[in-house]
């Protein structure tokens, strides 16, 4: 009698552990919808009373959140967690940006490096798909388009990695530092000769990790994150130049110039 008492507390909990390794490795993203529980059964292969011990056991750890009628979904992990008032704060601070591509630069290289070597079939096909996409997003020259398959890229590169606790973190950092970012990458891809620079480097990241050269796929990302770090500068000093023009010109809206 005791054992039968067990095996469903240890069956749920083997739900559990497994959904929550499809959410640590990145299989299962944040906000993203679970399968209805007719489903979710019968790909466990458990009962669905087993099931929903499982899946309380998550929502109860907050890594699942249910709305009625909706059914439940992977919660907003990274996005909350990190997004305290101090990263709110570097968010809403435009020089900042400069500090955060710099730690993309270390960061970035080493994950590069990373999925040379530890990249998967599976791996190369998703970064060769996601330079096929810069590819096509810069023949129709659509700056929406190629800032989007940029971050696919590199999301692609830090999966490649098999580096969780890098994946994980970058992750969270980008969505809650995306309005700079986005930002940047808008001014960006609005300069034709950056927007080839940037091309030229993409390919190169992505063709040495793809030959499995870890030291040249580091030191192509550590080139590519120094050159949008500097031409990001130089927009920034750019835009800042052309607002101290407009005010001079006007007295900054407080003079009676003639």
């Amino acid at each position: 009698m005791t054992e039968l008492t067990i095996r469903p507390q240890r069956a749920a909990e083997a739900v559990a552990r497994h959904i929550e390794t499809l959410i640590l490795e990145g299989s299962l993203t944040p906000d993203e919808a679970l399968l209805p529980e007719r489903d979710l059964a019968l790909r466990l292969n458990v009962s669905r009373p087993t099931l929903r011990d499982g899946l309380k056991l998550l929502q109860d750890r907050g890594l699942l959140v249910g709305e009625r009628g909706r059914g439940l979904r992977v919660a907003a992990l990274g996005r909350v967690a990190i997004t305290d008032p101090l990263v709110a704060l570097l968010a809403d601070h435009p020089e900042v940006e400069d500090d955060y591509l710099d730690f993309r630069e270390v960061v970035e290289s080493h994950a590069a490096g990373l999925a040379a070597a530890r990249a998967t079939p599976l791996d190369r096909d998703r970064i060769t798909a996601a330079l096929d996409a810069i590819e096509a997003a810069h023949a129709a020259a659509i700056p929406e388009n190629e800032a989007e398959a940029d971050a696919a890229l590199h999301q692609a590169i830090y999966e490649a990695s098999h580096n969780l606790v890098l994946l994980q973190i970058m992750r969270a950092l980008s969505g809650s530092l995306r309005s700079n970012v986005a930002a940047n990458r808008g001014r960006m891809f609005t300069l034709p000769q950056v927007r080839d620079h940037l091309r030229s480097q993409h390919r190169a990241i992505a063709a040495a990790i793809l030959d499995g050269d870890s030291q040249g796929a580091g030191a192509a990302a550590h080139a590519h994150l120094a050159y949008v770090r500097q031409a990001a500068r130089d927009i920034a000093q750019a835009q800042a130049h052309g607002e101290t023009a407009r005010r001079r010109h006007s007295s900054g809206g407080l003079g009676q110039r003639r």
